[in-house]
């Protein structure tokens, strides 16, 4: 089975869910997460279409920082079926004294946190710290710790990968797009050059067990397209050890969301 853990749909941005199936289709993907983007409250959108195409999404929802009850909107999208929520490392939220208490309701719900930032804001001592506080909820670092187009050293995002040492942490794996430049010349076979050892380094952290495919769709669809994603990911070579790739493209999101 394989599943994308992260990709986008809406009916204001981005592109409705139907084109995300088609991808899906054409690559062969069976289930998927979708992640609600940025600044997008209302949910109803991704509730209503998953709930049209049985087990195969699940949702993942925003709450909005200046909701006035936080902690009860969460709990009423855990009752809509989300399966889990976004939050950012330094996310505040104007009702809560202390923001730690909604990624600790989050687990008491049995919703994961699927956190988005860059690799400074997860390499913080505070992000470290809400993960120790909340040893009950798990929690999914986005988009390879948003580490990004980079270069040596890779000082954060080294720390960054010290997370891998709470074990209620797992870390999302992006196509090569979202860590390598696109070549020049796009030549008839896809490949990237000189890419950095970025899967290295959060597999030597966290093993395969704790990492999980994640598109990025559609913005992914301007680096190297849809399938692309996944095969950079199927033919890294971080991943050609036994059953690595099974656990990456599919057993370790299918064991986290629950599919």
């Amino acid at each position: 089975m394989i599943i994308d853990t992260h990709c986008h749909a809406g009916n204001n941005w981005f592109l409705p869910i139907e084109s995300l199936e088609f991808e899906m289709n054409q690559a062969g993907v069976d289930g998927a997460v979708l992640i609600q983007h940025g600044g997008t409250y209302n949910n109803h959108y991704l509730f209503e279409e998953a709930a049209k195409r049985g087990d195969r999404f699940k949702v993942v929802v925003l709450v909005d920082p200046e909701d006035p009850d936080p902690l009860g909107t969460l709990e009423k999208l855990a009752e809509q079926g989300a399966a889990g929520v976004r939050i950012a490392p330094d996310e505040t939220y104007s009702a809560l004294s202390d923001s730690t208490e909604i990624w600790r309701k989050a687990g008491e719900l049995g919703l994961v946190v699927s956190s988005i930032g860059d690799d400074k804001r997860f390499s913080s001592e505070s992000f470290k710290k809400i993960i120790d506080d909340c040893p009950d909820t798990q929690i999914v670092i986005e988009h390879l710790a948003g580490v990004g187009i980079t270069d040596l050293p890779y000082t954060d995002y080294e720390s960054a990968l010290k997370c891998a040492s709470r074990p209620n942490t797992t870390i999302k794996v992006p196509g090569l797009g979202e860590i390598t430049p696109r070549p020049p010349r796009l030549l008839p076979e896809f490949r990237f050059d000189n890419v950095p050892p970025l899967f290295e380094m959060a597999y030597e952290a966290f093993g395969a067990d704790r990492m999980m495919w994640g598109s990025d769709y559609p913005p992914s669809a301007g680096r190297e397209g849809y399938g692309n994603t996944l095969e950079g990911v199927r033919n890294h070579p971080a991943f050609a050890n036994g059953d690595d790739i099974d656990w990456v493209l599919g057993k370790t999101a299918a064991r986290v969301w629950g599919f």
